[in-house]
């Protein structure tokens, strides 16, 4: 029991934690950040979500995949520049006028964009996107890479 004890009284209890590694000043003045952070966020302001991606290759290509079920072809927008991969897009929940109250939303609704730099050189003029299945896949053609070239040193 003295051993059950002991092991309690090693043990530091939340507040004892902050006061370890926090001022008092510290201490005091972290709900009001808090507060002023909560302030900041403004609930209106639609918030872009971003698009989650797996980017993969193969012997000869490069391929981004993403999940984008619910969106139309014509309401997606894809582009590349300077090696960098953009996908934009609108998840549209459809008409819920008659809502009145919801009691659980976990879905997200809204524009969503993704701009990833891609890990190696493609042929952009080789660039293929298919929709299927809610899943957008980009293949790319990657460039072949020259083999080291030695640079004299003058």
């Amino acid at each position: 029991m003295a051993r059950g004890s002991q092991q309690q009284d090693d043990l530091l209890m939340g507040d004892d934690i902050t006061a370890a590694f926090l001022s008092e000043d510290e201490a005091v003045e972290e709900p009001a950040a808090a507060a002023a952070t909560e302030d900041q966020w403004d609930e209106d302001e639609p918030v872009a979500g971003q698009l989650a991606v797996d980017v993969y290759e193969t012997k000869e290509k490069l391929v981004v995949k993403g999940r984008v079920a619910g969106v139309n072809k014509s309401e997606l927008d894809v582009s590349i520049s300077d090696n960098t991969l953009t996908v934009r897009g609108t998840l549209s929940a459809g008409n819920e006028d008659n809502v009145e109250n919801y009691f659980l939303q976990e879905c997200y609704w809204g524009e969503f964009s993704r701009s990833i730099v891609l890990p190696v050189p493609v042929k952009e003029d080789e660039i293929e996107a298919l929709l299927k299945d809610g899943v957008l896949t980009i293949s790319f053609a990657k460039q072949k890479q020259d083999t080291i070239k030695k640079i004299q040193v003058l």
